[in-house]
């Protein structure tokens, strides 16, 4: 693996809609322009595909398969552009009534990764739960190579349980990457930015996050770089960050800061009574 592996990345902070179509129009736009500022990996938010405040059964009404509309449609713009494209869903689940709350990275050639978010919403008054089934993959890492460069998926809420990146890292994830819906409110902005920087820095890993912007999301989507300092971000508004993700600065970083091999610790899954 080349030192000197590099790859531009984008986050693109936009406020999906009830109109399907409308999303996958507006991903478009953003997308050509990240890849005409040079980015290679483009991240969009969660619930890209359909997002309505607050969540009801219009959710499911409008949840799609992964080769339904949504992801397809990501697959040609990523072929389109010549990039890797992330962004979230809201994917059919078994029982018709909820949806899976899905992360795909998929290439012009097809999908890389999927994640289905294991941490549901359930605090600070909200139940994420009562419209989406968690993800049952306990343990396994959704990850994707670029260019030498390892990439691992999680989604919002997981970012508040360190368990979920850590198991990204010991799958050798150099970037981790973050789609969210993170919702406003007391202290909101200030848990949201410190944690981007936390995962950053317990990880020794860049931080790769997407968020919708106010009023409803907290927006500050960010790059991280793998000691905790924001490389490039956006404000409350719609708009797009572009970084470089450097495999030099990752290795300078793990050589002086060595903390995931000095660890003591492994992460292993909690498991019901039923398996």
């Amino acid at each position: 693996m080349s030192d000197t592996a590099a790859v531009p990345v984008a986050v693109c902070q936009f406020a999906p809609t009830v109109a399907r179509e409308s999303n996958r129009e507006r991903l478009g736009v953003l997308t050509a322009e990240a890849a005409a500022r040079g980015a290679r990996v483009i991240v969009f938010p969660e619930y890209a595909s359909y997002f309505v405040d607050p969540l009801d059964e219009t959710l499911a009404e409008n949840a799609e398969d992964l080769d339904g509309p949504f992801v397809s449609a990501l697959i040609a713009l990523a072929a389109e552009h010549a990039v890797v494209i992330v962004a979230g869903l809201a994917e059919k689940a078994s029982d018709g009534r909820r949806v899976r709350n899905t992360v795909v990275a998929v290439r012009g050639d097809g999908i890389l990764a999927v994640y289905r978010k294991q941490h549901l919403y359930d605090a600070f008054g909200q139940t994420e739960s009562d419209w989406v089934e968690p993800g049952a993959d306990l343990g396994e890492a959704a990850v994707f190579d670029v260019a030498g460069i390892r990439f691992g998926l999680m989604t919002c809420y997981d970012l508040r349980f360190p368990e979920v990146s850590r198991v990204l890292a010991d799958a050798g994830a150099d970037v981790l990457v973050v789609p969210a819906e993170w919702v406003r409110g007391p202290l909101k902005e200030h848990h949201w930015t410190t944690l981007l920087a936390a995962r950053a820095i317990e990880n020794t890993a860049y931080v790769v996050a997407a968020d919708h912007p106010a009023p409803v999301g907290v927006g500050h989507s960010q790059i991280v770089d793998p000691q905790g300092v924001v490389l490039a971000g956006a404000g409350i508004v719609e708009g797009i960050a572009t970084g470089v993700i450097e495999r030099a600065a990752i290795e300078r970083v793990r050589a002086a800061n060595p903390s995931l091999r000095a660890r003591r610790y492994r992460v292993e899954p909690l498991r019901s009574e039923a398996g």
